[in-house]
């Protein structure tokens, strides 16, 4: 996808459920909650991303916190 932009200079919207897959696409994230922007963060980390980065797990978490979701079975 990194590849189609730098050649049209497009914008591309994705939705997703899936965090890692924003995390891993977007410079920007967009959460939303009833329709409504509820968070937004920018994704600044270098390309390719790679998931085992703290930086990478860290904004991963962040966003799941942001949308309820419990991590903490994850982490034992």
């Amino acid at each position: 996808m990194g590849e189609l932009w730098q050649r049209r200079g497009c914008a591309v919207l994705l939705v997703t459920h899936d965090v890692e897959e924003a995390v891993l696409l977007a410079d920007r994230v967009l959460v939303m909650d009833e329709g409504v922007i509820a968070y937004e963060t920018r994704v600044d980390l270098d390309r390719p991303r790679d998931i085992t980065d703290p930086r990478f797990a860290e904004l991963r978490g962040r966003l799941l916190a942001r949308l309820g979701v419990d991590t903490t079975a994850e982490a034992a």
